[in-house]
């Protein structure tokens, strides 16, 4: 009888500490939660007071500070909806991304930038436009640029599109917005990389690499990423590659149909609250 009454006892035991681990662990999780969702709303409402507060005075400017509000639109829906801390994160994300787009108009403006933004992700490894160079693509000329002008007043920082790498500069045309807004590349997208990018300096990956998603050193340059935003995390944590979740917003201004594209096989997000783009391949 004893040792039956001891085997219950060990048993209440063994309950009760698995019912205290559990508690501990979704405490933990409630926290970790609590934490990235207060870090994307900090990041939000700097976004927000930004986009209210300025108008752009050209071309390149307006464009620059209405795809700053797209993204933070996208940024309040998405921490709106958000139950996770991946989801949180990538909401933060939207709203780096935005802010990125601001310091773009607010130097084309001759206004400070502000304090330095952690790098969104991929940004590093997808290098960015070191000189000015046009192509003829499709019967349309492309024209990439370091500095914004009349002719490229389309803005990308940097970063992963559906999965590819997109170099940060000015653009004749926003020619990442059908893989942005549809999660697919068209063939003809390599050729027009490597005509656009190949040789140059700020540009360390091929039309190869570009095809395959990353390019020399884009490990690093995740890895960099991931460790700015984590000393942010008191600010606390950066999405690191979400499949590019920063773009949650879509980047549709002007007209960039050349690229056409079937829209089919894509996921807009069916967690709830972040766009994946990612993993998806070439259509040859």
């Amino acid at each position: 009888m004893s040792l039956l009454l001891l085997l219950v006892v060990i048993g209440a035991g063994i309950a009760i500490w698995a019912q205290s681990n559990k508690k501990k662990e979704i405490g933990r999780e409630r926290a970790s939660f609590a934490d990235a969702q207060a870090d994307a709303r900090r990041w939000i409402e700097r976004l927000g007071s930004q986009v209210l507060t300025l108008s752009g005075n050209d071309t390149a400017s307006t464009q620059a500070l209405a795809d700053a509000s797209e993204r933070y639109n996208a940024a309040s829906a998405a921490i709106g909806q958000a139950e996770t801390v991946k989801q949180a994160q990538l909401a933060r994300e939207s709203a780096l991304e935005g802010l990125h787009y601001v310091n773009a108009a607010r130097e084309i403006m001759g206004l400070p930038a502000g304090p330095e933004l952690p790098p969104l992700a991929g940004q590093r490894a997808a290098g960015k436009v070191t000189e000015r160079r046009t192509i003829d693509h499709d019967g349309q000329q492309i024209t990439a640029s370091p500095e914004a002008s009349a002719e490229t007043p389309n803005y990308y920082p940097g970063g992963k599109v559906a999965g590819r790498p997109v170099p940060a500069g000015w653009y004749s045309t926003p020619w990442w917005a059908p893989a942005m807004a549809t999660g697919l590349w068209t063939a003809g997208s390599v050729m027009m990389f490597s005509a656009l990018f190949s040789g140059m300096s700020g540009v360390g990956y091929s039309a190869h690499a570009f095809e395959d998603g990353y390019g020399s050193g884009y490990e690093d340059g995740l890895a960099d990423g991931a460790e700015g935003a984590d000393g942010d995390m008191g600010d606390a944590g950066d999405a690191g590659d979400m499949g590019d979740g920063g773009d949650m917003g879509g980047d549709m201004g002007g007209d960039g149909g050349f690229f056409g594209g079937d829209g089919g096989g894509f996921d807009f997000g069916g967690d709830g609250g972040g766009f994946d783009f990612g993993g998806f391949g070439f259509d040859f």
